[in-house]
């Protein structure tokens, strides 16, 4: 086996790795926070728009270390510098 191969098997794994468990914690954790929401509201109705608008803020966040962990593995599938590297000799 090549170096080039083992570079590409191990990059595309990370790439799976990542964005596996990129993806089960922010989904955890928005539904946690829905959930958390919607007992807020369901318990002080009046001040359901301060409770949406802050929800959606929250999910932003969290939805962001799903973005970061997408982009990560982007970079390791199609710009990974020892990758395309070795390509050229």
């Amino acid at each position: 086996m090549s170096d080039q191969a083992l570079i590409a098997i191990v990059s595309v794994f990370t790439a799976g790795i990542t964005i596996a468990i990129g993806s089960v914690g922010p989904a955890l954790g928005e539904g946690r926070g829905l959930a958390e929401a919607l007992r807020a509201i369901a318990q002080q109705p009046d001040e359901a728009g301060r409770i949406t608008r802050t929800l959606f803020v929250g999910l932003a966040m969290v939805e962001s270390t799903a973005i970061y962990c997408f982009v990560v593995s982007m970079i390791l599938l199609f710009a990974n510098p020892f990758w395309t590297g070795g390509q050229g000799q």
